[in-house]
C-alpha cells in the first residue's frame, strides 16, 4: 500500500456514468472539462492540516493532481492546498 506524507492525499477519481447524447455531435467533438471534480480519499498524510478520513469525499481542483506510476500500479494524489472543500 502506498502511503503519502508531506501533506499529500491519495485519491481515487470516481467513474462518471457517460450519458448518450440526444442530439447528433461532429465526430471530433470533445466536451469542455470541468475544473473541479468529487474524489474519495483512500489515504492522508499525518501532516494534512484538516481532518479527513478514508471513504471522504473531497472536492479538488483537477488540473492539479498527480498521477504516480509504481510498477503496474497507478496512484492519483493532491496536495492539501487543492482542496476546495469536504462533501459531508
Amino acid at each position: 500500500m502506498f502511503k503519502p506524507v508531506n501533506r499529500y492525499i491519495l485519491v481515487e477519481e470516481k467513474k462518471e456514468q457517460e450519458r448518450e447524447s440526444l442530439v447528433i455531435l461532429p465526430e471530433d467533438y470533445k466536451p469542455s472539462e470541468e475544473r473541479y471534480a468529487t474524489v474519495e480519499v483512500r489515504e492522508v498524510a499525518d501532516d494534512v492540516r484538516f481532518k479527513l478520513v478514508p471513504s471522504s469525499e473531497i472536492v479538488i481542483d483537477k488540473s492539479m493532481m498527480e498521477q504516480i506510476t509504481i510498477g503496474a500500479t497507478n496512484y492519483s494524489v493532491i496536495l492539501d492546498n487543492y482542496v476546495v472543500g469536504i462533501v459531508s
